[in-house]
Formats: structure tokens, C-alpha cells, sequence
């Protein structure tokens, strides 16, 4: 199991439980899904409307339930319209080919969503951590007025 560090820095415990429900459960709910890939549920459903291949299925109340394969691709449509600047119709098309390629070339890149998203966090977190500390280094003239 892998940890990994969604947007706002935090340890992804979402995906992390996910993970580990998966054979307890097969569906999700769209606020499940909302919470682990970090978007609105409004997004999904419009994502829906725009990509044939997430189509989530309906239970008898007329609620969505997605599966860990629909996940896996609101990742990929994530990571193709918001790190690769994508737009929908060029995400659509890409995601057309990728399903005619399929297998291992799309298990490779959900992998590489995963490591995109890790080390782009990270590098925010380092980022942060350096501005802290720089706000935190006493000046010359402090320290000399001090002793």
C-alpha cells in the first residue's frame, strides 16, 4: 500500500482507506469520491456528461456508485485537463486512444498521476517549509542587539 499526499499536503488517508475497503466494498458514493480525488461533486457529474468512459452506475434510489476503476479514471481526467493543460475535447481524445491501447500503458500511466501528484505536493511542502524558515532566521543586527 502506498501513501501518497494530496493537494492541500496531507497524507491521503481517503485513498489510503480506499484501498483497503476494496474488498470490503465495491461502490462509492460521489461525496466518497469527491473527498479522495480532492474535487466537487458538481465537477463529477459534469465529467460525466463530457466523457463517455465515467459513467458511474445508478442504485435503486437513483444515487451514483462508482467503482475503483471509475475512480482511477476521474484521476486521469484530472491529471489531463489539470497538470497537462489538456482541454476537455483534447482529455476526451486522449482518453479514446489510451482505451484502444489499453492494459499495462494505462496502468502505467495512473502510476505516473500518482508520482505527478506526489512530487508536485512535495515540492509546495519544501517550498513552504523554506519560506518558514527564513521568516524564523534572526538577522545580523538581531542577534548582535540581543547579547
Amino acid at each position: 500500500m502506498q501513501l501518497t499526499l494530496n493537494f492541500e499536503g496531507d497524507i491521503d488517508r481517503d485513498e489510503v482507506r480506499m484501498e483497503q475497503r476494496a474488498i470490503k466494498r465495491l461502490y462509492y458514493s460521489i461525496s466518497e469520491v469527491s473527498r479522495i480525488t480532492g474535487l466537487k461533486p458538481y465537477v463529477l457529474r459534469y465529467w460525466e456528461t463530457e466523457f463517455p468512459e465515467l459513467n458511474p452506475d445508478k442504485n435503486r434510489a437513483g444515487n451514483r456508485t462508482y467503482r475503483k476503476s471509475d475512480v482511477r479514471t476521474i484521476f486521469l481526467i484530472k491529471k489531463l485537463l489539470y497538470h497537462d493543460k489538456y482541454t476537455i475535447e483534447g482529455a476526451r481524445q486522449k482518453l479514446r486512444a489510451l482505451r484502444r491501447q489499453q492494459g499495462e500503458q494505462m496502468d502505467f500511466l495512473l502510476e505516473e498521476v500518482k508520482k505527478d501528484d506526489l512530487l508536485q505536493d512535495m515540492r509546495q511542502l519544501l517550498t513552504e517549509l523554506l519560506d518558514l524558515l527564513e521568516d524564523k532566521q534572526p538577522t545580523a543586527g538581531e542577534t548582535a542587539s540581543k547579547d
